[in-house]
């Protein structure tokens, strides 16, 4: 059975977090202990925190509640499908599944957009708004929630997936890849400290989860890659990427970042689902 982050602490660290928390001590100021004297990793720590208020009784102090994935089995059912779990990380909390779209959804899809594509934008740090940058080179398009019968069913599907309510998700955004564009380094999460991000923030709180469906397969390059973690997930037809955007505090988690490597050869298109902290 793989250990959670609690159960990789120190058995002594162990029970000064179970004990300190069942006291009601602030959990962030425990973080900050743990950093300091352990030493441990502060996102370990955190997840550690969550693992520990999980396994108690109520009254503890309260963490973040995060959309997840339960991943103790190889295979998830959900009402009108069963996934499967390829790859399971806790810390960041990253799960690349299978078989999340039937090749009829993903072409359905794909087909919806088409003439919808147009150059991808990033959001300006100062003001809010969507601007041309040469770091994403994809072009973009959107799918409202509810637009069709089977978008429908696929937010459904992912809701029932995450544990995540439909309306606290974000209209689907397709990017399409062609051969040499790429999504360079950055971060889902909107970071608080900059005013562009803080008008977003206003609106439906923080992006607490994406969700990466790929439409298609890609003949080569087109992967989606975790450098801080060391993890390439490469795009596999019906399949999906999930990631929890900030630790289970709350706070933006850097060891999120990632890219959309550069497409060597073929078209690669996928979308994006993101999760908020309040309905969209």
């Amino acid at each position: 059975m793989q250990k959670n982050a609690l159960q990789s602490l120190p058995a002594s660290w162990q029970t000064w977090v179970v004990e300190n928390l069942a006291k009601g001590c602030d959990p962030v100021a425990m973080v900050a202990m743990m950093e300091r004297d352990g030493p441990f990793d502060r996102t370990l720590a955190e997840y550690a925190m969550a693992d520990a208020h999980r396994q108690s009784h109520p009254g503890l102090v309260a963490v973040t509640r995060l959309p997840g994935i339960d991943t103790a089995a190889n295979k998830i059912v959900l009402p009108d499908r069963v996934v499967d779990v390829l790859v399971s990380l806790s810390i960041p909390r990253v799960v690349v599944l299978g078989n999340v779209l039937s090749d009829d959804e993903c072409d359905a899809i794909a087909a919806m957009s088409r003439s919808r594509f147009a150059r991808s934008t990033t959001i300006d740090n100062d003001s809010g708004v969507a601007q041309l940058d040469e770091s994403r080179t994809s072009e973009s398009a959107s799918i409202q929630r509810g637009e069709t019968a089977l978008m429908s069913r696929i937010d459904a599907r992912l809701a029932a997936l995450t544990g995540w309510p439909v309306d606290h998700g974000e209209p689907l955004q397709l990017q399409k890849y062609q051969a040499g564009n790429e999504y360079r380094p950055h971060f889902d999460w909107f970071d608080p400290a900059l005013a562009g991000a803080a008008k977003h923030l206003e609106k439906s709180g923080q992006r607490l989860g994406t969700i990466i469906l790929y439409l298609t397969d890609v003949e080569e390059g087109g992967g989606t890659s975790f450098p801080a973690i060391g993890l390439d997930v490469t795009p596999q037809k019906g399949g999906a990427l999930f990631f929890c955007n900030t630790t289970p505090t709350g706070e933006p988690d850097q060891k999120t970042l990632h890219a959309g490597l550069p497409v060597v050869k073929g078209t690669k298109i996928i979308a994006n689902k993101w999760l908020r902290e309040k309905p969209y």
